[in-house]
């Protein structure tokens, strides 16, 4: 077992050393048309004169213009510039704001070009019903729960993503069901005239009166008292300041209180639920988080990188009722080989530096998104954690249904529709320090899954995932997920 353990930790190191290597080398595909020069003979090298925009109704020149890295009245080798040209269009893209950006180079003489950027703006304004599984995935509802449809949370969720055309976003929701709850997010990603500074805040209310309250055997176990009373009331305020100095690298900085009351029932079936023996949990925390992503897609990718460090201190007061230090890493990397055939990996690691923490904080294997497939089945409780995951794809549908004739408007006229066969490759470790025996099965152990599966990639980067997986348990099912995996 030491030497599997020492086996995880050795080929993360090496999904490490890929962030090793020059990003400034990255090479993109060019198989998009709209890069091509005007006339057969390429200059060595251009000057952009001028900057067109078109197609940005709503949505500020000023937005898309940051994501650019070109400038006018300056020199580019030709080649060069057309790598630049293709990661400024996924960038754009990024933001979350068109449907379709496509950046076309208009050669005007030897040595001078004009950029036409053509954007397709989304539908800002999407009021939506929500109606979600409260469980961990589709498939703990299915088999574990029993698809009781009493787990299940629904209500009304309002978004504005572009609120004054600067990428602004507000959302609110308001929610019953299993878990009813209120939601208020505003976020503005640039408050300076040279937009590298950005806030965000966040307000949320919860009531459960079901909860998980502990694992065993590698299994949820859920409370309800008697009268289906309100067991667990919490409220969480969070402000985040975001500074982005280059295209690629965040840093964000989040001040937040979070404040849970139990009912004492709970208590007495599990007196450590948070630690202190008090029926409530209070605490001021900080996160600071590093973030580096050079995605070609934010909801799908298929080329680039993505790397993120964050560390949180919970108990900056209140440290008598929670005192703890989180460390989280995330590293991915996208190789695509050609548009139809890619293959991603990526590594996530977690460690508490507390030998326990309250139940409201447990992480595991089997809580989103540190799981393994194969065991979406189980939750892994522990206070570290190391997960690496690897996807092989083929894109064998790449459609573009156009529906203008039904629908008139703009936003909603066309249905992308692309499909992916995967081959899939996870394993991982929790280190659980107080080897519970409920749950030794898969705690401390190594664990591995594999299988194959469908991606449907389709309206608004909206994806829905098929999959049969075994793991090293001999254990095989279908599992149905609603997310990518990394």
């Amino acid at each position: 077992m030491i030497i599997k353990n020492q086996n995880i930790l050795y080929i993360s190191f090496l999904i490490l050393a890929l962030f090793i290597e020059p990003w400034g080398n990255t090479s993109f595909a060019q198989g998009d048309t709209s890069y091509a020069p005007a006339s057969r003979n390429s200059p060595d090298s251009v000057t952009v004169n001028n900057i067109f925009i078109v197609g940005n109704v709503k949505t500020k020149k000023s937005v898309i213009l940051r994501e650019l890295d070109f400038t006018t009245d300056f020199y580019y080798d030709w080649n060069t510039f057309l790598e630049i040209l293709i990661a400024d269009q996924k960038k754009i893209y990024n933001l979350r704001l068109f449907t379709s950006v496509e950046i076309t180079p208009l050669i005007t003489s030897d040595r001078e070009v004009e950029i036409l950027i053509t954007v397709k703006e989304r539908w800002y304004i999407l009021p939506q019903i929500i109606f979600q599984l409260a469980d961990r995935n589709f498939s703990e509802w299915w088999t574990n729960q029993n698809r009781d449809f009493s787990r299940v949370n629904y209500g009304l969720r309002l978004s504005h993503s572009n609120v004054g055309g600067r990428n602004e976003k507000l959302k609110f929701a308001g929610q019953l069901g299993f878990t009813k709850a209120i939601d208020l997010q505003y976020s503005k990603p640039y408050i300076d005239k040279n937009q590298k500074h950005g806030l965000a805040a966040q307000l949320t209310f919860k009531e459960n009166k079901t909860i998980p309250i502990k694992s065993e055997f590698n299994k949820q176990v859920f409370y309800t008292n008697e009268k289906e009373d309100i067991i667990k009331k919490s409220f969480a305020a969070a402000l985040r300041y975001t500074y982005r100095r280059s295209y690629y690298n965040y840093h964000f900085l989040t001040l937040g209180y979070s404040g849970t009351r139990v009912a004492n029932e709970v208590l007495m079936e599990n007196p450590d639920y948070f630690q202190h023996g008090g029926d409530k949990l209070r605490y001021l925390y900080a996160t600071y988080t590093f973030r580096h992503d050079r995605r070609d897609n934010v909801s799908y990718a298929t080329d680039g990188e993505l790397l993120q460090l964050s560390i949180t201190k919970y108990g900056i007061i209140y440290t008598e009722e929670l005192d703890e230090v989180e460390v989280n890493l995330t590293a991915n990397k996208y190789f695509k080989f050609s548009d139809k055939f890619h293959f991603n990996t990526g590594l996530t690691a977690d460690w508490f530096l507390s030998k326990s923490q309250p139940y409201t904080l447990v992480r595991g294997i089997g809580y989103n998104p540190n799981f393994i497939r194969g065991y979406e089945l189980n939750v892994v409780e522990g206070q570290q954690l190391y997960v690496h995951k690897n996807s092989f794809r083929w894109k064998f549908v790449d459609w573009e249904i156009d529906i203008s004739n039904l629908v008139q408007l703009e936003q909603f006229s066309t249905i992308p529709i692309r499909l992916y066969l995967s081959a899939n490759f996870d394993h991982g470790y929790v280190k659980d320090r107080n080897h519970i025996p409920e749950n030794s099965r898969l705690a401390n152990k190594y664990l591995m899954g594999y299988g194959t599966g469908i991606d449907l990639v389709g309206f608004y980067d909206s994806v829905l995932r098929f999959e049969y997986s075994l793991n090293n348990r001999n254990e095989g099912n279908f599992f149905f997920n609603f997310s990518t995996p990394f």
